[in-house]
């Protein structure tokens, strides 16, 4: 069909603003805006039909004359994300259905093959000027916050999204869960067993550590992806453990990691401390939780019945590069799958007494179980310490003592 008869065509539905009619031609540039390219297609018509332009005046019976209110909407955006921080953002928008039925219907009827949707029209047109406005700069990737505009209810909703920071962590003190736990039997409403605070545990290293970055960024949470976990009873000790925080919906974005570090250190002091590195982003998140990290524990272990060190040295050797069978342990069997694992004790060693205790040293695959290497918790690990002895032995504390990061040197 010759252009201007397809024009004509569409504005036998109705009056059709600039915009509304260059968008049936986006994708015919020309060097044009779609409000030009409509209003040359009128003015062609025009000619070409002897019609005076004024014939093509009134309300867009598609958009309703939306775009005319593009400041307007860039200026309630701009009220909107005043009191946010950001550099970057990306305009979205939520397309009411009759506009979206009516472009489509003539999408379809017209056999149209290059229009341009209503909706990346006012993405583009509002977002610059909104730029013009802020100066901040609209971004397609990974935009500081979304705003999304609803023409049917004329509001504006802003999503912030989550940054990041990668650091390792220290955990003095035992009897601290890594991330926050509800109570087991409110399930975080809150009841009488958990005092009403619906926690488990009063704290957890996520909460030490994301309480004072909450409040520095003006964040609604603080979220902590770690590089595995330590059981509630064990430190984390010597190089400490990767992990990542994220900060969700922050309105500050630009702190000071290092005075960050400091705050969290001050105020979780003798149970947990930091040692932030860099910024990071949500997809290191997903690197670091499926990397397979090998983990060092240093163990103190009592023996039932008299042993010499020698005796106890030696059965750690049997232990020396073999692999583990263990069943899903008794303690987590509530809340992992009941199978049989092989791992790898990659190295193990005696380190001498203390309390009338024997020290190991162990150096593990990840997923190594290792309370259970030493009890072999009722013959559902094999070998076991326990097994070699055959006598009860039991762990009486751990520590971690090495988790390798993302990166060498992290």
């Amino acid at each position: 069909m010759e252009i201007n008869e397809t024009v004509k065509s569409i504005l036998l539905y109705g009056e059709c603003c600039d915009h509304c009619l260059g968008r049936f031609f986006g994708k015919r540039s020309f060097g044009l805006s779609n409000d030009e390219r409509g209003r040359g297609l009128k003015i062609a018509l025009a000619i070409s039909e002897n019609l005076p332009y004024s014939k093509f005046s009134g309300t867009c019976w598609i958009c309703s004359n939306f775009f005319d209110a593009v400041p307007e909407w860039a200026e309630r955006v701009a009220r909107t994300v005043q009191d946010i921080e950001f550099s970057t953002f990306l305009i979205g928008c939520r397309v009411p259905p009759l506009i979206a039925e009516n472009e489509e219907m003539v999408w379809s009827d017209l056999s149209l093959s290059e229009p341009e949707p209503f909706k990346s029209e006012v993405n583009r047109e509002v977002g610059k000027a909104v730029s013009a406005l802020t100066g901040k700069i609209a971004d397609f990737k990974k935009p500081d916050i979304v705003i999304i505009l609803d023409p049917s209810s004329g509001s504006v909703d802003v999503q912030i999204n989550s940054i990041f920071f990668y650091g390792r962590y220290h955990k003095y003190e035992r009897g601290i869960p890594q991330t926050h736990w509800n109570c087991r039997l409110c399930k975080g409403a809150g009841c009488e067993k958990c005092n009403f605070t619906g926690a488990q545990y009063l704290d957890s290293v996520e909460e030490l550590i994301g309480r004072p970055v909450i409040t520095a960024f003006n964040a609604k949470n603080a979220v902590l992806h770690g590089a595995g976990r330590e059981d509630i009873d064990a430190r984390m000790i010597g190089t400490g453990r990767p992990f990542i925080l994220e900060v969700v919906e922050p309105r500050k974005r630009s702190l000071d990691l290092a005075m960050l570090e400091q705050d969290i250190n001050r105020t979780a002091e003798g149970r947990v401390s930091v040692a932030i590195t860099r910024w990071s982003d949500r997809a290191e998140v997903e690197t670091l939780k499926s990397n397979k990290a090998h983990k060092k524990y240093r163990i103190l272990v009592g023996v039932d019945g008299a042993l010499t060190a020698d005796e106890f040295a030696n059965a750690l050797k049997t232990l020396q590069g073999a692999i583990i069978h263990q069943r899903t342990p008794e303690r987590v069997a509530h809340r992992r799958a009941d199978k049989i694992r092989e791992r790898k004790v990659l190295d193990i060693d005696y380190a001498g007494e203390e309390d009338g205790k024997f020290v190991v040293e162990i150096l593990g695959e990840a997923g190594l179980y290792i309370k259970e290497l030493i009890s072999g918790d009722g013959g559902r690990t094999r070998p076991s310490l326990a097994e070699i002895l055959n006598r009860s032995v039991n762990v009486f504390s751990l520590d971690v003592v090495q988790v390798e990061g993302i990166k060498e040197g992290d």
